[in-house]
């Protein structure tokens, strides 16, 4: 059996899309629907069309993961995503969080539960 492709990356927690989550929760970009990440995280062709009119700076700040071994301007540079590109949603930083843990990515694991405390904490305001 392969590795799956979680392992087979060094990844690092990417810091500037920890920054610009905090800030999308603050300002209440959120979508808090439970179940729908499945059909609503990024795909390639969402990510395709999101490339149309941004640059990889830009779609790089929906995934708290980056593998180290790849290069930056590219789609398999970006792990973990939280987002779709419009809002934060709630259950794919509780999906980054529960990945990152299975496979041993304990910073991004724990900044995936620093999220999911603003964004509870938010939903509680």
């Amino acid at each position: 059996m392969g590795k799956r492709h979680e392992e087979a990356h060094k990844l690092t927690l990417h810091k500037e899309a920890l920054d610009y989550a905090r800030k999308l929760i603050e300002q209440g970009k959120i979508n808090f629907s439970e179940g729908t990440w499945t059909q609503d995280k990024p795909t390639p062709a969402s990510g395709d069309a999101y490339l149309t009119d941004h640059n990889f700076n830009q779609y790089g700040k929906w995934f708290l993961g980056l593998a180290d071994d790849t290069k930056a301007e590219t789609k398999e540079h970006y792990e973990f995503p939280i987002g779709n590109f419009k809002e934060i949603y709630r259950s794919g930083v509780v999906a980054a969080k529960q990945r990152a843990g299975q496979w041993k990515h304990f910073d991004i694991e724990k900044a995936a539960g620093e999220l999911l405390n603003l964004i509870d904490a938010k939903a509680e305001a």
